[in-house]
């Protein structure tokens, strides 16, 4: 009788453990699934970003390995300037211009580890079209070829050194833009990239965005008019000038976040010229680019991002 007795209380023991077993099972597969699909959602609608550290909550009971969605998560810790055509790449994400067939923006966050020089390295033919985007709004490398224009770098390529896959995918023409060459892309604006990456070694935690502008001007009787040219078969927008928001996460002066922005027309700059004549008042960068920094702060608790005395958004070279 005894020995019925057991049998039947091991029974009863394995049976609710297998019970249990299956419910924690079930309950961590319905959870990585829930993640799959939300990260799919997000692909479709950007809008799902936003509520889905709510719905994660609901979910903490397990940790899952989603190296893309932790990324995007920590590159878009502030928020998104804007949500047209999102693209994430292994370590910068993007909003596609279809129209221009340039990025309307693009957001990094910079570490010491991802700027150091003796990691990734760029390949020998390493530019390429993203194929990812629809024919008749991508950009290819015979738009740049013999068009007098650099293909310049939004997110640069010494930005994301800590595996090759980073570096390669910031050659993606999503990420490229035309440049004039002598004294911009390969003079100041090179210049600006090495700043932020000084900022890098120095503080640690550095987030940037980066993107074109389109200059409007004034015409005869007081009307505005914007125009541009446009290199290729393809029609790709040269920029008139480029933007440069960066926010430097540490605490620094009066215990708030550090940002500024910086605006460069895409035009020969001369070499003794500092870099900081082209500090702007972050609000005007948002009202000509029409998008918003960083918006997961109030901007009351950032210092420095104003220079109403020193903002030149549209400054011109002869």
């Amino acid at each position: 009788m005894d020995r019925k007795w057991q049998l039947l209380a091991l029974g009863f023991v394995l049976g609710v453990t297998a019970l249990c077993a299956s419910f924690v099972g079930g309950m961590y597969f319905q959870h990585t699934d829930a993640r799959k699909r939300l990260w799919e959602l997000i692909q479709t609608d950007p809008y799902a970003y936003y509520l889905s550290p709510k719905i994660y909550e609901v979910f903490t009971f397990f940790e899952t390995n989603n190296e893309a969605d932790h990324r995007m998560r920590q590159i878009m810790k502030f928020g998104f300037p804007g949500l047209d055509d999102l693209r994430l790449y292994s370590d910068f994400v993007l909003s596609y211009d279809r129209r221009n067939r340039v990025a309307h923006w693009v957001c990094e966050h910079l570490q010491a580890d991802s700027i150091h020089p003796n990691r990734g390295r760029r390949g020998r033919n390493p530019y390429q079209p993203d194929l990812s985007v629809p024919s008749n709004f991508r950009s290819e490398l015979s738009d740049y070829r013999r068009s007098g224009f650099d293909r310049g770098h939004l997110a640069a390529a010494g930005n994301h050194h800590l595996q090759q896959n980073h570096c390669e995918d910031t050659f993606f023409l999503t990420n490229i833009a035309p440049q004039v060459g002598q004294g911009f892309n390969r003079g100041a604006w090179n210049n600006l990239e090495q700043y932020v990456r000084s900022l890098v070694h120095r503080f640690g935690s550095v987030f940037v965005c980066t993107g074109p502008l389109y200059k409007p001007n004034q015409r005869a009787g007081g009307k505005w008019a914007v125009e541009y040219e446009m290199i290729g078969l393809n029609m790709v927008a040269v920029p008139t000038h480029f933007f440069k928001v960066i926010m430097v996460e540490s605490k620094l002066q009066l215990g708030k976040p550090y940002m500024e922005g910086y605006v460069l027309p895409n035009a020969p700059i001369p070499d003794g010229l500092p870099l900081r004549s082209f500090l702007c008042d972050i609000r005007e960068i948002e009202h000509y680019a029409g998008l918003k920094f960083f918006d997961g702060l109030r901007r009351s608790a950032l210092f420095g991002s104003n220079y109403p005395s020193e903002s030149r958004v549209f400054r011109e070279f002869s």
